[in-house]
C-alpha cells in the first residue's frame, strides 16, 4: 500500500528560505517523503526550493505532485506501475 505524504515547504523556514540551509531542507523533505510514497509538495516557498526538493525526491517518491490554490494538483512525475 502506498502512503500519501504532503510536504508543506513553507514550514521548513521562518520568514525567508536561505540557500545556506538548502542541504537541511533537502534532508528534511527526504525524511518526510519516505521511500516509494506519493508525495505532494505545497506551501509558499521560492521556486529554487521547489526545484531542488523535486530533484532530490526523484527516485525516492513513487509519484510527485505540486499543489497550490491557483493551479490545483499538477503531476510532476509518476513512476507507479499501476
Amino acid at each position: 500500500m502506498t502512503t500519501e505524504v504532503v510536504i508543506d515547504l513553507s514550514q521548513f523556514y521562518s520568514n525567508t528560505a536561505k540557500l545556506s540551509e538548502l542541504n537541511n531542507y533537502i534532508q528534511k523533505a527526504k525524511s518526510m517523503a519516505g521511500d516509494g510514497n506519493n508525495v505532494t509538495l505545497t506551501g509558499a516557498a521560492p521556486v529554487w526550493l521547489y526545484l531542488k526538493i523535486a530533484h532530490a525526491l526523484h527516485g525516492k517518491a513513487r509519484k510527485l505532485i505540486y499543489n497550490s490554490p491557483v493551479t490545483g494538483n499538477i503531476l510532476i512525475f509518476d513512476h507507479s506501475s499501476e
